[in-house]
Formats: structure tokens, sequence, C-alpha cells
């Protein structure tokens, strides 16, 4: 799924390869992509692309001034920018495509050029979503979120108000809850808490000023490090970037980069979170319930 730094990264490139272009027309393959029809998607032709913003996992495209182009690529779905968009229009239901978007050129573009970016979505379970609003705070996903970590009002002092608020819940679960911490996933959670030194199944509250202080700064570090790996890249090559670039998440049964330890896995109903023990919980495993049951 994509997270913060990777959502950071193409609202970049679409800061640089968007902005000043006009939007010729919106192609729409799947209509399962469209939770809104007012006002329609066709309302954004012939207006210009102002800016590119994000909000946790959400991208903003603003056009017009007026209008908010914002989508959601949920856990499979993926922005690739195209400088040789074919003419005709998508066939509903062929292939990964989910949404096309044709922008105009730009006094410097070669004649000729067909510039825009698709949406699309891998494997059959569909939840990348597209929204065309007047404000932002219509899509429910992005009036809910929470801060963004990255932002300079996030400071040591607010995460400690969050995970006290938090209670005893288990601090994985709090990093990925969006209404509390926006654009931290699965993957980034994992990175944060083997970083961190941090059990993931430690409690939210249980964490003093220092404890608070030092994950503050493996949450920014972690994130800001993704996003500078990751800059200047063609979305095509974000998604590797990303897999090259973790430690611990997606890598069970690996060494640990830090301590040489077999990165552990527990397993939930639909994810699974991964850990060094030694690093993480005094070489302690950690229960996983799930393969409890299938071994007995």
């Amino acid at each position: 799924m994509p997270e913060l730094p990777e959502v950071e990264s193409l609202r970049r490139l679409l800061t640089e390869e968007a902005v000043g272009r006009a939007v010729v027309r919106v192609d729409v393959a799947a209509i399962s992509v469209l939770k809104t029809y007012d006002p329609p998607f066709t309302a954004l032709a012939g207006m210009f692309v102002t800016s590119v913003a994000r909000h946790g996992k959400f991208l903003d495209v603003e056009v017009g001034g007026e209008l908010h182009l914002i989508v959601h690529l949920a856990r499979a779905g993926w922005l690739q920018w195209r400088d040789n968009l074919p003419p005709a229009p998508p066939k509903p239901g062929k292939g990964p495509l989910a949404l096309r978007v044709h922008l105009g050129e730009r006094d410097d573009d070669p004649p000729g050029s067909a510039y825009g970016f698709d949406l699309t979505e891998a494997g059959t379970k569909k939840g990348l979503a597209a929204y065309c609003v007047r404000d932002p705070a219509e899509v429910p996903g992005v009036a809910r979120l929470g801060p963004d970590p990255l932002s300079e009002d996030f400071t040591p002092e607010q995460l400690g108000e969050l995970l006290a608020a938090a209670g005893r819940s288990q601090i994985k679960g709090v990093l990925r809850d969006q209404s509390v911490i926006a654009g931290i996933g699965n993957a980034y959670s994992d990175e944060v808490l083997h970083a961190a030194r941090l059990s993931p199944f430690k409690p939210a509250n249980s964490l003093d000023a220092e404890g608070v202080a030092a994950l503050h700064a493996v949450i920014r570090g972690t994130l800001a490090d993704a996003i500078a790996r990751s800059d200047g890249l063609e979305t095509s090559q974000l998604k590797r970037e990303k897999k090259a670039g973790l430690r611990v998440h997606a890598r069970t049964g690996q060494p640990c980069p830090v301590c040489g330890d077999t990165v552990r896995e527990v397993s939930f109903a639909d994810s699974s979170l991964q850990y060094c023990a030694t690093c993480q919980t005094g070489g302690k495993p950690l229960a996983d319930r799930r393969l409890s049951r299938l071994l007995k």
C-alpha cells in the first residue's frame, strides 16, 4: 500500500509535471473508482491544474482554484505519469486502468505531446477511490485525518498527547490509525518501531517524555529518509525503491540489518507485521495466535 513517502513523491512529481497544464478530459475505465458525482468529473475539463497537495495518503490535485480531484490509492492502486497517452478512450473493464486524466501542452512542450496520468489498480479487490469535490474536507477520509507527522505543528509534545489519549492500545495500531497520525501505514510503522527499538505490542501510553521524544525523531527521520531516496525517481521506480529501503517490513526470515537476528512475523486476518526480537522485544518472540492455531 502506498504510504506517506510514496504519496509525497507523487505529489512532488505532479507539481512539477502537471501544474500549469489544462485538463483536456477525464476517461473513466472503472466506474467503481468514482466516489462522488456532484460536481461531475467532466467539470474538470477546460480548467488548469493550479496546485497539488497531500493529506496523509490522499493526493489532492486542485483544478481551476475551484475543484479538487482527490485520490486515495488504497492497497493496490498506483498513479503513472505518461507523456504518450493514447488519444482513444479506454475500453471499460479492460486491464488495471481505472481513470485517465489527459492534460494539455505547455508552451515549451514538443508539438503533438500527449501528457497526463493513469490511475491503475492491480488485483480483484477494488479500493482505489477518486473524488471530485469543491472542498477537500468533503472527503470523509480527509476530514478525519490526524496531524501530518512532517508538519511543523507535529511536535514531541503533540505526539505525547496523542499516545496518552490512546491509553493502553498497542503502539503499532496507534501509529497506523489515520485519525491519530496521518500517512503512516503497515510498512512504515514496522520500520519506525524497529528503528526506535520498540515492541509493536507496547502500550501507547507507557512511554516517558524521553521515549516520546526519541520516537518523534525516528518517525520524522524515517519518513524524510524514504522521501529523499525517492526524490527525482519516475513513478515506475517508486515501488521498487520503497521495497529496497525497508529493513524489516516484508522481510520475514531474513537477517536483521542491525543485529543479524532473524526477522519474525505476527499474522493477522488481513495483514501482518514484521519485527526483530533482539532489537525490539528483548529477544522474546511475540505471540502469533493465528500461527499457533494452525500448529495445533
